[in-house]
């Protein structure tokens, strides 16, 4: 069966997750495996284009690297990333065909979308890469990413989402995040006074370092980021997950020529798509911030629907001061929010509200709410 054939048989979430599922089949083929310096990535927000700066800036020091990110947009290959490129078709397959080869028949039905393909991604990367940046799917002591052994562990942004799996607090999400941590952390700059404490506790049971990057870099180098940030038209928050990306190229021993250095932001993220469009992947309600932080006295268009476990109505009322109007766009979700309670959430806010048709040149458009909101967007576009 081909690959994407056997994906679609997999569910994208259990009911009840089994935590001994994802170590018991990375066992199974340790043996075929020769794990290169994975870089492990955890967090709320952020971990996407951290991982993707860190990838660029390792590849510019002449290495092969790899970098697994998820969901993806438009194409399954965009997760995973190798020196430069996204795998391409006969890639997938070969190593689908070789996966499934090493896996007892009823292990390989048994593993979740997420959790086969962490181990296709790593069957890819094994046979050239000399490090890897796994990102986190979701959470970290228990998620599939944590069963290789890491060099070191970063620590984006961490804030409310997933509630239902992480934990109710900002102290319960950090510290299921960072017990994914074995040596070194790298811990980015937070939003939460509760995180720090939390990584300090961790590296002195490790007897490991932590690398705050709010004091990583001097004054004097930290200006001249911010002018180099400035060049290339990086947001506050994508500044952020540079600074914390170049940290931990330090950290791991390396370092990058900002001088010929051009960074390439992650498709989706803060995007420029159009001159009047700006598309985002975020979905929750710190990346609603950062937005607003962005856009200043901007008035947008909000182009946006949500899924249906998210903070919709939080995150309205953050994004208020900066949308003229909201137009939701269809998305094809199980997880979709009842449109109902979207247009009930703007009317309790005052904000006008419609369905989305198309966009007017004379008009600024956010496109906001969840991958599956940009990936309608960019279908539509597409089709016109």
């Amino acid at each position: 069966m081909q690959l994407q054939s056997f994906l679609a048989t997999k569910p994208l979430f259990y009911d009840e997750i089994d935590y001994a599922r994802m170590p018991k089949a990375y066992q199974s083929i340790a043996s075929h495996l020769t794990l290169p310096k994975i870089i492990h990535i955890v967090g709320t927000n952020g971990k996407g284009t951290t991982g993707r700066f860190l990838a660029q800036m390792l590849l510019s020091n002449g290495l092969q690297v790899g970098h697994y990110t998820s969901p993806h947009i438009l194409k399954f290959n965009e997760r995973i990333w190798l020196s430069g490129e996204d795998a391409n078709d006969e890639m997938l397959e070969q190593a689908h065909t070789e996966l499934l080869s090493w896996l007892e028949p009823s292990m390989a039905e048994s593993l979740s979308y997420f959790e086969y393909t962490t181990l296709l991604a790593m069957s890819i990367f094994c046979k050239t890469c000399d490090y890897v940046i796994l990102e986190a799917g979701l959470g970290g002591e228990f998620d599939a990413t944590n069963v290789f052994p890491k060099c070191l562990s970063i620590v984006t942004p961490i804030g409310l989402d997933h509630q239902s799996f992480l934990g109710q607090t900002i102290e319960e999400i950090a510290q299921t995040k960072i017990n994914s941590a074995t040596g070194d952390i790298v811990l980015a700059k937070q939003y939460d006074a509760n995180v720090h404490p939390i990584a300090l506790a961790k590296v002195k049971k490790l007897k490991s370092r932590l690398y705050d990057v709010n004091d990583f870099f001097d004054k004097t180098f930290s200006s001249k980021l911010d002018v180099y940030s400035d060049k290339f038209g990086l947001p506050t928050y994508l500044k952020e997950n540079f600074r914390t990306a170049l940290c931990a190229l330090n950290v791991l021993g390396y370092d990058c020529n900002l001088d010929i250095f051009s960074p390439v932001v992650l498709q989706g993220r803060c995007q420029k798509l159009l001159p009047n469009v700006t598309v985002d992947v975020g979905h929750n309600v710190m990346a609603a911030e950062a937005l607003v932080a962005n856009l200043g006295e901007k008035k947008v268009i909000l182009v946006y629907n949500s899924y249906k476990d998210k903070d919709f109505r939080t995150i309205l009322k953050i994004l208020k001061p900066v949308v003229e109007e909201i137009q939701v766009i269809e998305i094809d979700s199980p997880r979709a929010a009842d449109k109902r309670d979207i247009y009930a959430a703007a009317k309790a806010l005052e904000l006008p509200i419609s369905s989305f048709v198309t966009i007017q040149s004379d008009k600024e458009y956010l496109v906001f709410g969840s991958f599956s909101v940009v990936e309608a967007f960019l279908k539509g576009l597409s089709e016109k």
